[in-house]
């Protein structure tokens, strides 16, 4: 069993990482001159960073704000994923289901996933979700109110913080067989798609790596159970 003060460093860690990126979107919501509560709701509702990035730039780009809800809509795809690989790990009850999908993020799952116990699953993400959503927040609110002061973050370079730890959630999740056969046909399937679809198409369509995986996992099952 994961030690808990490892689980919550490891939130913090990346929730910090994750509030620079915030201070990104807050920078680019205020330059294409969304008002500062409008960009901070987005932030605690919708709660999703691509597609908030997304639906920004197609707004800021002269698009229709229908175009801003499919793009982010199709980029929200993936999290119904999340959810199927999550269902042990989610609370049982519908009403604390309805509260733990605000926080099915990219972060919160990969934190979940990574941990061996259930308990630690469950631990890990409520504490990563908690995490990111409270630097998140801060730090759209910081980008929004004084982004013509700091700059974006990007041209420090510090939008490399974010990538880099989920990364390393990512490692324990790719130690096995069929989370490797997963990585790179999903990274195939990605790399094949980017030049062909619009973008989020892309994203959502790698998923299906896991199909190979998954079968690879079930027949090893049907070996080692069966005379």
């Amino acid at each position: 069993m994961a030690k808990r003060p490892s689980i919550l460093r490891s939130s913090l860690a990346l929730g910090a990482a994750v509030g620079v990126f915030g201070m990104s979107f807050g920078v680019l919501a205020a330059s294409a001159d969304v008002p500062v509560p409008m960009a901070c709701a987005m932030s605690l509702f919708v709660f999703t960073g691509a597609t908030q990035f997304a639906a920004v730039s197609v707004v800021a780009s002269g698009g229709s704000p229908l175009s801003a809800v499919v793009s982010g809509l199709l980029l929200g795809l993936r999290h119904t994923g999340y959810g199927l690989a999550l269902d042990r790990t989610l609370p049982r009850s519908p009403r604390r289901r309805l509260l733990a999908a605000q926080f099915l993020l990219d972060e919160s799952a990969a934190m979940a996933l990574a941990q061996a116990d259930p308990e630690d699953g469950r631990r890990a993400f409520w504490t990563a979700g908690l995490a990111v959503f409270g630097f998140w927040n801060a730090g759209t609110l910081v980008g929004a109110l004084f982004g013509s002061v700091l700059g974006d973050p990007a041209t420090l370079g510090l939008d490399a913080v974010f990538p880099a730890a989920f990364l390393a959630l990512l490692v324990p999740l790719v130690r096995t067989g069929d989370g490797r056969l997963a990585a790179a046909t999903g990274a195939l399937i990605g790399m094949i798609l980017v030049p062909l679809l619009a973008a989020g198409l892309p994203i959502v369509l790698a998923a299906a790596g896991a199909i190979p995986a998954a079968v690879v996992r079930r027949r090893a099952r049907r070996r080692h159970h069966d005379p």
